[in-house]
């Protein structure tokens, strides 16, 4: 049976029409900033120096009234890399350059593993708060861009429906200029966080379910250099 040409039009229009909307609109959906007002922020420390900076400037926001500032994240590079560094060390160094230290701080070192990395470092934030008897009712957690609304949907499911889940996405400068395809990185990330943001959102990125309660230890990368 062939489709009538309205059919067809219809159909074009249900297939095009989320492609399109995801096309135009999907970045500003993933780069989502929605604070909540929390004691504690937690910042992903694959971001570095920038992390950092992002972290001391949240921090010291007009408005905001944080105690802590949380650290979480593995090793730089790639496995194979000969030389490698904590993350969290780097953001640590940095924020104490910017004078924010112990304890203030808490670093919460993740294992060096290749998948599942937001979730494991929002286990090790997690643990590294309980270990120090904090049991937060509300975190902000600052990420970099696209990678925002993923963080918050796996930080939410770690820490469970007692604690609500804030999230900052830091931009980093010129990422907000123009059409994504326009960039090779920018385009890169946004594809790449468009289907990670599915997959965890449908399947929990493939791994089995992990109640938020569950407190067993996560063992932390080891620091190097």
């Amino acid at each position: 049976m062939v489709p009538t040409l309205l059919g067809c039009i219809v159909l074009l229009a249900l297939i095009g029409t989320p492609i399109a909307l995801w096309t135009f609109c999907g970045e500003r959906f993933l780069s989502v900033t929605a604070r909540v007002p929390s004691k504690i922020l937690i910042v992903e420390a694959w971001m570095h120096e920038d992390g950092a900076h992002a972290a001391a400037a949240e921090f010291s926001r007009p408005g905001a009234d944080y105690d802590h500032v949380v650290a979480t994240g593995g090793l730089t590079g790639e496995h194979w890399f000969r030389q490698r560094w904590s993350e969290v060390d780097i953001v640590r160094r940095e924020l104490s350059r910017l004078g924010i230290e112990s304890p203030v701080f808490i670093p919460a070192p993740a294992p060096d593993v290749e998948s599942q990395r937001t979730y494991l470092n929002a286990v090790s934030a997690r643990d590294a708060l309980a270990r120090r008897g904090i049991h937060p009712t509300t975190i902000d957690v600052l990420t970099r861009g696209v990678h925002a609304r993923r963080s918050r949907l796996v930080f939410q499911k770690v820490f469970g429906p007692q604690t609500k889940v804030g999230v900052i996405a830091w931009i980093p400068p010129g990422f907000d200029r123009g059409h994504w395809w326009d960039e090779s990185e920018r385009a890169i990330d946004f594809i790449k966080e468009s289907a990670g943001y599915f997959f965890e959102a449908l399947l929990s990125s493939g791994r089995p379910w992990h109640h938020a309660d569950d407190t067993s230890a996560v063992s932390p990368a080891p620091s190097h250099g």
